[in-house]
């Protein structure tokens, strides 16, 4: 069975290299020079590809959340006020995309309603992702499924139920599925990484892992257990404002992720016992043979 599905000009999937995500999603705080500093850290490291989030605040912020008051960078403002000041526009995206181009390196959003989807779409993106919170809206998944995009479905907050469901619309044949945890950060014993052999058993595509844990040796070990994409928060600060900061991964930390989970690949070999050149030194001066 080959699990793989073709990103852009890359495949994804069991014996090819780890796709790797640097989520940035609105760590930017609606700053788009923010935001470019983190793609430009991301393409240093060596990842993949960079995600935002799209939203249609009215969309997406239930009534009674609306007028709930907040501190923020902006003043004491309402929470769909505050949705908007971290939403970026046409113009905003327009410099994202072109940014993006002039560094070279993919990116991608996880569109949150249908507009927003229409939205990401005109960019013509490589793949297209659906936010946990969205696993069970089902018009956006069919939605998503008719761009005729690879698809990466992440899993947080979601039954094995609800899993199926989903998969059942989006089908298999262009979909990735991320194993999450959506706790921010996560505690580790939450993590449940053995979740990522679970869907491999049940499902015939690629398997992912959306991390939200505090440190890098346990994405590192998804991909051990067989995670074949790896996507993780980044952040210029940790301290910065915002409810993702503290889950995120600054700058040298994902360059040190990368170097991880490529050493971590390698590693994993192929399965086949074999003598290698570099141990005929020692098999010559230590081997013993007896009857």
């Amino acid at each position: 069975m080959t699990r793989e599905v073709k990103i852009g000009n890359r495949w994804v999937g069991d014996g090819h290299p780890t796709y790797i995500i640097a989520e940035i999603g609105i760590n930017h705080n609606g700053d788009i020079e923010i935001a470019k500093k983190l793609i430009d850290a991301a393409k240093h490291a060596g990842v993949n590809a960079v995600k935002f989030q799209k939203r249609t605040p009215e969309l997406c912020v239930p009534e009674h959340q609306r007028g709930q008051m907040r501190d923020t960078p902006w003043g004491y403002i309402n929470y769909l006020d505050y949705r908007y000041k971290v939403e970026f526009d046409q113009k905003d995206y327009e410099e994202i995309d072109r940014h993006c181009k002039s560094v070279g390196i993919d990116w991608l959003a996880s569109s949150w309603d249908v507009p927003s989807l229409e939205f990401i779409e005109a960019f013509n993106p490589s793949v297209h992702k659906v936010p946990s919170a969205l696993l069970t809206d089902h018009k956006l998944l069919r939605a998503i499924k008719a761009t005729a995009k690879p698809i990466i479905l992440s899993t947080g907050m979601s039954t094995i139920e609800e899993i199926k469901e989903a998969v059942s619309i989006l089908g298999t044949k262009h979909l990735v599925i991320t194993h999450t945890t959506s706790s921010y950060p996560c505690p580790p014993d939450e993590l449940n990484l053995s979740m990522i052999q679970t869907l491999r058993e049940m499902f015939p595509c690629p398997i992912g892992y959306s991390g939200h844990e505090v440190g890098l040796v346990t994405s590192a070990v998804a991909v051990a257990l067989g995670a074949c994409l790896v996507e993780r928060h980044v952040t210029l600060d940790r301290a910065m404002w915002g409810s993702d900061q503290a889950a995120s991964v600054e700058p040298q930390g994902i360059m040190r992720l990368v170097k991880y989970i490529r050493v971590t690949k390698k590693s994993l070999g192929d399965g086949i016992k074999k003598v290698y050149d570099s141990e005929q030194s020692s098999l010559k001066k230590l081997r013993r043979y007896s009857q």
